[in-house]
């Protein structure tokens, strides 16, 4: 697995950071000019990828964040309409999480996730324009759901992976919430703070699924259904962990002033230290994924 690292200038961002690895940090808010100008440069880290469609072009998949769908021409519908014209002829796949649109937005805060992730594995089984692999682009929560495909279901074979602000540790903090979605934001942040590793939560609020709680940590990894798993936190799951290294590219975002994700150090896969709620490690310092060898890649 070879690690890519993006040089961006932005509009609002007079500095930036870089670390090796392929990780990205970006100064500025989630929906900025910096985050516009990182997806003009997606397409050109996907193009780079190895090409195997009938078209000379790696096929896209793209799965959206919270509060989002598949198809809103302000946001994903833009994203896939700048890919495939960055990228002459290439399929983009942006996934639908549900029959409708709005069945797409609400999957994204009320469902399973195992289940979600099932059904995309399934979906991308079945297109015969995904045979010979594809490159995956996840947005905030998408991104983490993404690597679950990958780590679960190597076929068609997933050959890049950009996390674009991906929770890949969880989140423990929903502080705000994007657009018109705060009301659901509300109701669903006190569902978290009253219990979020009963069975109801767990199995039907997404955010529960990934919320991750460093001063209960016996309780996350006994109860929770999605995260504790792709993370193998109850113990090594060697098909994960060979899965994921069948990656060839995998690039990790990360926003400085992310005023959505806490902790932000989620996205480079660093987290909160067990047991307290205000120190973080960083990736290389998080002990439990050496045992799992998902850094081994890595560092």
């Amino acid at each position: 697995m070879s690690f890519i690292i993006i040089v961006l200038y932005f509009f609002e961002c007079k500095t930036f950071q870089l670390l090796q690895f392929g990780l990205l940090v970006v100064s500025g808010s989630r929906m900025t000019a910096a985050f516009l100008s990182f997806l003009l440069a997606g397409p050109v880290l996907l193009a780079a990828g190895s090409h195997d469609s009938n078209n000379g072009t790696t096929p896209v998949v793209l799965w959206h964040g919270m509060g989002d769908s598949c198809c809103n021409p302000l946001s994903m519908g833009a994203i896939k309409k700048m890919i495939e014209e960055e990228i002459s002829g290439v399929y983009v796949l942006s996934l639908m999480i549900g029959k409708n649109v709005i069945e797409d937005t609400e999957n994204g805060f009320f469902s399973d996730v195992n289940e979600q992730v099932s059904m995309v594995c399934s979906q991308l089984a079945q297109d015969p324009k995904l045979k010979d692999g594809y490159n995956g682009m996840g947005f905030s929560q998408g991104a983490q759901f993404l690597r679950a495909v990958a780590q679960r279901c190597p076929s068609p074979p997933m050959k890049a992976l950009i996390s674009i602000g991906g929770q890949h540790q969880g989140v423990y903090g929903l502080p705000r919430c994007p657009g018109e979605s705060s009301h659901i934001c509300d109701m669903i942040r006190k569902a978290l703070n009253s219990g979020a590793y009963t069975d109801l939560v767990q199995k039907h609020l997404v955010q529960a699924q990934y919320w991750h709680d460093p001063l209960n940590d016996n309780l996350y990894k006994k109860h929770s259904l999605f995260l504790a798993d792709i993370n193998q936190e109850r113990g090594v799951n060697e098909t994960y962990k060979k899965n994921l290294q069948l990656l060839e590219k995998f690039v990790m975002v990360k926003f400085l002033q992310d005023t959505v994700v806490d902790p932000v150090d989620t996205e480079w896969f660093g987290f909160l230290k067990t047991g307290q709620a205000k120190e973080t490690e960083t990736l290389q310092e998080t002990v439990h994924l050496w045992k799992t060898n998902i850094t081994s890649k890595i560092l």
